[in-house]
């Protein structure tokens, strides 16, 4: 994912990362292992399912919408946790629930149309909310005084994209280094292809092959120390790596264009709803693995892959079903998608959401707010990536937020900055992750995370606070399903008091920097979850619960 803001974002990462220092190895899983008894910067999450076992507690079945890029409903770790609609019979063309979708039986995809074709890109939001207020605002004289804070908001909002939309020469020239680079790595990979006799490899496998020509010999050494320069896990394919550079640049050239020429329309293309309707949410398509998966399956496989099942990974929650709501494309999402994924996800039963995503604008943020406060009227907790620009989303505006334009803070919203352990990256906060200490409430691993890929049995490392945030979901999950009396907001209050807070001699930089800081210093809470102090609390809390309720 990269920069025109997929909420697991691999090309901020790739390009604002430097290796400089050696990294120590970690097994694969390591974001669930303990501070206290492996000497990992994990969640704990052994030491949390023995608790439960010494008190002989049951958990029952919890339900998890992942709103994302879309899941391979095919993988053999996910297949058996996937949400399977009760009240729909599969392709049959009917609404057998009557709730707006034909056929949902995983969920839904806010990003196809009725046709069957499904968008894979969408432009950044910036240059859409430009041209669709510019003959509003733009050289006109306007009276504010009457304005709602909706409105007041909007022309904010307008007024920023259009100081923004303008690219620097700065920003130019680095396109056309960016080109450069590219082209040298393409080069590269051309060579290694052939040498290899194969199409796709990781960095990994190339360090253990030897070329035989000196032209070989060369991309090798080329290849591997552009990718160590750029920070990319040693088991991320080169095609991967292409595909994603490719986008980057098609973005970026995008931008160039974007004040003087209006993004594609993809809505009327693929979906052609009303996007001004909200009302209107029967557009879309019931395709939820769609052309973009690779962000939801990862994240899915963070939060319930099978658990003990002798293959793949353990998901953090074992009891849980994973709703897939696709809204990511490759680009920015849509206001009105995000909403009525939300909307769907609460009517259908789910407890927690997980957000991997996020945008630097949100013009339509009145219907988001909407749905967040109907999450919380109906008890569900909403966990959101902070972003990966190394920004202090204090001061840069990241959507969705948990401030409604009104500017209360919405009780039933967690914000998740992204954590390393020192052994990886020199740092116990990831170089790249957004922090903030009133937007952000803690952080949690999401550096060399080790889950599920498309293609049915893979399995792989990403990064990104859109790891963090599911690897939160499913400690709030797991929390929700043995404790199923808390409420949401309980659990939030929960989750936060019992945050690990590392020693002072453990390295924290400010994220993007190299300035030495305290955990104190990126969050409201300093610390990082830990799913065993945060299970104790919540069994105590509960036990409490129950004795008042027992009394009456």
């Amino acid at each position: 994912m990269n920069s025109h803001k997929k909420i697991i974002t691999f090309i901020t990462i790739l390009f604002s990362a430097t290796i400089s220092f050696a990294q120590t190895s970690v097994p694969n899983g390591w974001h669930l292992l303990s501070p206290t008894t492996d000497s990992i910067y994990g969640i704990d999450l052994t030491r949390a399912y023995q608790f439960l076992e010494s008190k002989n507690k049951t958990s029952k079945k919890i339900l998890v919408a992942v709103i994302d890029s879309g899941v391979d409903t095919t993988h053999e770790d996910l297949k058996p946790i996937l949400w399977h609609n009760p009240k729909e019979i599969p392709n049959n063309g009917i609404d057998d629930d009557k709730n707006g979708y034909i056929d949902d039986v995983y969920g839904w995809n806010y990003l196809g149309g009725s046709d069957g074709r499904n968008i894979k890109k969408a432009s950044d939001e910036k240059s859409r909310i430009y041209h669709r207020f510019k003959q509003t605002f733009s050289g006109k004289e306007l009276d504010s005084t009457q304005w709602n804070k909706d409105q007041k908001f909007i022309y904010k909002s307008w007024l920023r994209s259009a100081s923004e939309i303008e690219v620097s020469a700065e920003e130019q020239s680095s396109i056309a280094y960016m080109e450069v680079a590219v082209k040298n790595i393409k080069s590269c990979d051309k060579t290694l292809r052939a040498e290899m006799g194969k199409e796709v490899y990781t960095t990994s496998e190339l360090e253990s092959f030897t070329p035989t020509s000196d032209i070989g010999k060369r991309g090798k050494m080329s290849y591997i120390n552009m990718m160590k320069l750029f920070g990319v896990d040693t088991d991320t394919k080169n095609s991967d790596i292409i595909h994603e550079l490719d986008d980057y640049i098609e973005n970026k050239k995008n931008a160039i264009d974007a004040k003087d020429k209006a993004p594609y329309d993809y809505r009327s293309d693929f979906i052609k709803d009303d996007y001004n309707n909200i009302k209107m949410k029967g557009y879309g398509n019931n395709d939820v693995m769609a052309v973009t998966p690779m962000h939801g399956t990862h994240v899915t496989g963070i939060i319930a892959a099978a658990r003990n099942n002798g293959i793949g990974i353990n998901g953090v929650v074992e009891n849980a079903e994973v709703m897939m709501l696709r809204v990511v494309p490759d680009g920015d999402e849509y206001d009105k998608d995000i909403a009525l994924a939300i909307f769907y996800a609460v009517d259908n039963g789910a407890r927690v959401i997980n957000m991997s995503f996020g945008k630097s604008y949100s013009p339509d943020k009145r219907w988001i707010d909407s749905a967040i406060q109907y999450a919380a009227l109906k008890d569900v907790l909403l966990v959101h990536a902070a972003g990966n620009e190394s920004s202090d989303v204090d001061v840069k505006e990241n959507y969705p937020m948990p401030f409604y334009i009104d500017g209360l803070r919405a009780p039933n919203f967690i914000t998740i900055g992204a954590s390393s352990d020192p052994k990886i990256s020199g740092t116990l906060a990831a170089e790249f992750s957004n922090y903030g200490k009133n937007m952000v409430d803690f952080f949690a691993p999401g550096v060399k995370i080790y889950s599920t890929l498309p293609t049915g049995k893979e399995y792989g490392n990403q990064k990104g606070t859109s790891m963090a945030s599911p690897v939160v979901a499913g400690v709030a999950a797991f929390i929700r399903s043995y404790y199923p009396s808390l409420t949401a907001i309980q659990v939030k209050d929960i989750i936060e008091q019992t945050v690990y807070i590392a020693p002072d001699n453990v390295v924290v930089l400010k994220p993007g920097t190299k300035e030495k800081v305290s955990m104190k210093d990126l969050c409201r809470t300093g610390g990082i979850v830990n799913a065993y102090n945060a299970i104790m609390l919540a069994d105590k809390i509960a036990g409490t619960s129950n004795k008042k309720i027992k009394r009456k």
